[in-house]
């Protein structure tokens, strides 16, 4: 039923009046729950359809029972509220026990697969995550013949769909997604599904670096939503999405102003794209030089179920504490399903060559360009490049830096992705630089300022100028490291001093000795002296 937002409120209002005259049938029941749902009233929505469904067993109507306990197990997850979710689909289980070949059934058996997708571990064939995918999909086409359902049948598309693409066939998996959704288009898909695939699919494109792919998608979930409600919940998701392009293209004016608005009203339905908008927002702020900012958006995320990595790790690296970052991001590379793994991987590279990890830096750039081959995304080709151009930098490899910029400024431009684009002008100005080629690297070093100031990325912008530059290029705490032991301070006394862990002076010093290109404490102190610092 795709009814406009006045439609829908006047449905509510009349069944409500019937509600207050007479008691409502199961269905009715449902129904003004559907009403709530669409006009964003979750919690209302929720509490008529678990009314609904003990109506619905006490009438014997099982599988509409089984039906209702879905709706709200998918309503729940997508709230953020994943116990509920299994809880209700523990009923509608039971519900359905002996009754498991039915329409009801195939939902079940859709809802649960893709459940375990987004939630259990790796990913990939080896993982078994896609072939289960396979098989349920198989399975969903048979009770969809069965049956003569095209739900079912968009069901058994979307998981071959995604079976494909987590076996590393992603055209042929995203061609299957395109063909499954042309039944939510044609509203034979219930909405709060169709919307679920929508976003599973999205969140594939993003996670893929895959921008034109993402924008499809977008496109598609804007115009078969916009219509139906601007109260719809769905409607409030592509917003979202909308606004994480609007990031990538570098319009950072429009995420500051609408962004944190968007994310708070979508959170009560719709907990996990909310985080991700956070998320988002926390980025932009961050690169915009507002830290207080992106660490209460990074709160928000994570108080949604969303891990905001590598932001926040970056924001530490940032401050000085190199390998507390690199920590950070081991940690959380831990916990990412394969495909996840893009953004902290090029991330990790960063901070792991700025720190003289070298290792590590070849770990993440190899897992990255594993990754990629994989999944053979243009976003992620244009990662591993950037990944390995950097560490070739790090090498002292300025020629093979040069190729591999090359590789990703060309897809980074064809997605639209703005600071990668500066980013990557920036490391060219540095390979020309160790090539001593002084006039390209001059263009390189002014393109890279001047997309840097389109978008505000304030915090380069100071790098790349006098007011970012520092003694040797030590960050603020590496110089504050410098001048206590200048004045002859001891480890422990720089580390009771700043309040920080002997080990972490120890790292500190190591940087310093690196940056500086000095081999010990006193020639670290005597450059100190020369150039002003703790005097």
């Amino acid at each position: 039923m795709a009814y406009s937002t006045c439609q829908w409120s006047v449905a509510r209002a009349e069944l409500r009046r019937a509600r207050d005259q007479e008691a409502l049938d199961p269905d009715t029941l449902s129904l003004l729950a559907m009403c709530e749902w669409w006009l964003g009233e979750v919690p209302s929505a929720v509490t008529l359809a678990e009314e609904a469904f003990r109506a619905q067993l006490t009438a014997g109507r099982v599988e509409a029972a089984a039906r209702g306990a879905l709706d709200l197990a998918l309503i729940s997850y997508t709230a953020g509220e994943a116990g509920l979710g299994s809880a209700w689909f523990a009923r509608a289980r039971r519900a359905l026990a002996g009754r498991e070949r039915s329409v009801a059934g195939g939902y079940l058996v859709y809802a649960e697969t893709v459940s375990r997708l987004e939630t259990d571990g790796e990913l990939t064939a080896d993982g078994g995550g896609a072939e289960e995918a396979a098989q349920a999909a198989a399975q969903l086409t048979t009770l969809a013949e069965t049956f003569d359902d095209p739900a079912l049948r968009a069901f058994a598309g979307v998981l071959a769909g995604l079976s494909a693409v987590l076996h590393g066939h992603v055209q042929e998996g995203f061609d299957l997604l395109d063909e499954a959704m042309l039944t939510a288009v044609g509203g034979r898909l219930p909405a709060m599904w169709a919307g679920d695939v929508y976003c599973s699919v999205l969140h594939l494109c993003e996670a893929l670096g895959d921008l034109n792919r993402m924008r499809r998608w977008t496109d598609a979930m804007e115009s078969w939503a916009s219509p139906l409600s601007r109260r719809f919940t769905y409607y409030g998701v592509s917003r979202v999405h909308r606004l994480q392009l609007s990031s990538a293209e570098g319009d950072w004016d429009r995420v500051v102003a609408e962004l944190d608005d968007r994310s708070r009203s979508l959170a009560p339905a719709h907990g996990w794209v909310a985080g991700e908008g956070f998320r988002e927002l926390g980025d932009v702020r961050r690169l915009r030089g507002d830290v207080a900012g992106a660490k209460s958006a990074y709160a928000a995320a994570r108080d949604l179920g969303i891990d905001p990595q590598p932001g926040p790790a970056l924001l530490t690296a940032a401050a000085g504490d190199g390998f507390g970052a690199l920590a950070q991001l081991h940690a959380s590379l831990a916990t990412r399903r394969r495909f996840e793994g893009g953004r902290l991987l090029l991330a990790g590279v960063h901070v792991a060559v700025l720190v003289g990890a070298l290792p590590d830096a070849r770990s993440f750039a190899e897992r990255l360009t594993a990754i990629a081959q994989w999944y053979d995304s243009p976003g992620l080709r244009a990662r591993s490049a950037h990944a390995h151009a950097a560490l070739a930098l790090a090498a002292g490899q300025p020629e093979q830096a040069l190729t591999r910029l090359g590789e990703a400024l060309e897809v980074y431009r064809q997605q639209r992705y703005r600071y990668g684009v500066g980013s990557v002008h920036e490391l060219l100005a540095r390979a020309h630089l160790a090539r001593g080629e002084r006039g390209p690297a001059r263009a390189e070093h002014a393109t890279a300022l001047a997309v840097y100031r389109s978008l505000g990325a304030q915090p380069d912008v100071d790098r790349l100028t006098d007011r970012g530059r520092t003694p040797g290029g030590l960050t603020g705490r590496e110089l504050e490291v410098l001048a206590a032991i200048s004045a002859g301070a001891t480890n422990k006394q720089v580390a009771s001093e700043l309040v920080i862990s002997e080990k972490t002076v120890g790292r500190h010093l190591a940087n310093i000795y690196r940056k500086l290109e000095v081999s010990s404490r006193t020639a670290a102190a005597a450059w100190a002296r020369r150039h002003g610092i703790g005097s």
